[in-house]
């Protein structure tokens, strides 16, 4: 008997350098039985190309102006023919013929409503960054005794709980996370599958960190109760000592001392920002003052 179809959605922006590997990468996977659905969002650097050849079922063109993470997901969703739709960020490489197959028979459970995989850093990932990676995702991975952790970027959901409800196209960042917090309110499981790895990283400004962890918590104050309740000592001082202890940790493992006063800036502007995006989340939604 042939596997059961797995629709594949990938997500690209200007990552031709990505998807030289990328692409192949799934090409090779150990699981044939797949169709291809990208929604590019107006790549000017020969990703459109690439991704012509390798001759996707679909092939959506947005601008970038039009692009909103949740809207675009639910579109992939809504074109998937299969029960099984798996998830992949064009800069993000599988790293074997097997990052595949995981993912889908995590999926075949009727009760897992999402699956993500494993991520490991690029070569040239900044230590900040590298030591996030591993408390998400290494083996002795912190993030299992988070209150929850979900990540998009290798992932997979099943059709039929999606359409109970989709991805709130109300919400520019932290969506995956809203949408699976969702889905185990409801009683389904969110599994972590280590066996599933791909290759991704970023290396952030100062300012781009600011941006991302405020709009991840503007989205978060928005979207949940207790965000007013947040304070400055805890969540700007004492939160921001607690990751420098694991930074610390981690650079003197990993011979990259000379790299801790660059980690200890990202995590002040980090830790700002949480605050600030909580705060105006909570007041854009309640209306009520922090």
């Amino acid at each position: 008997m042939s596997a059961p179809l797995v629709s594949i959605v990938m997500r690209s922006y200007n990552e031709a350098w990505a998807l030289k590997d990328t692409l192949p990468a799934l090409a090779a996977q150990d699981y044939s039985n797949t169709e291809l659905i990208v929604i590019d969002s107006g790549s000017t650097d020969g990703s459109q190309d690439l991704i012509r050849a390798a001759q996707p079922a679909h092939f959506i063109q947005i601008t970038p102006q039009d692009y909103n993470p949740s809207r675009v997901m639910n579109h992939g969703m809504r074109l998937a023919r299969a029960e099984r739709v798996i998830f992949l960020n064009a800069d993000a490489t599988p790293q074997n013929p097997h990052w595949l197959r995981p993912l889908a028979e995590s999926l075949a459970d009727a009760n897992v409503a999402a699956c993500f995989g494993r991520q490991i850093p690029r070569p040239d990932c900044q230590a900040v960054f590298a030591c996030d990676y591993d408390r998400c995702f290494g083996p002795q991975r912190e993030s299992v005794k988070w209150d929850h952790f979900f990540s998009m970027v290798s992932s997979g959901l099943r059709q039929d709980i999606w359409q109970q409800r989709g991805f709130r196209e109300d919400l520019q960042y932290a969506e995956d996370d809203e949408y699976t917090r969702w889905c185990r309110s409801q009683g389904y499981a969110v599994h972590y599958v280590p066996d599933s790895i791909v290759m991704h990283s970023h290396n952030y400004t100062p300012q781009q960190s600011y941006k991302r962890s405020f709009g991840d918590a503007r989205a978060i104050g928005k979207a949940w109760q207790g965000a007013a309740e947040l304070r400055w000592f805890k969540t700007v001082l004492l939160g921001w000592l607690s990751d420098v202890r694991h930074d610390l940790r981690w650079c003197a493992n990993n011979q990259r001392l000379r790299e801790l006063a660059h980690a200890m800036h990202i995590r002040w502007q980090q830790r700002c920002a949480k605050l600030a995006g909580f705060r105006h989340g909570w007041n854009e939604q309640h209306g009520a003052a922090a």
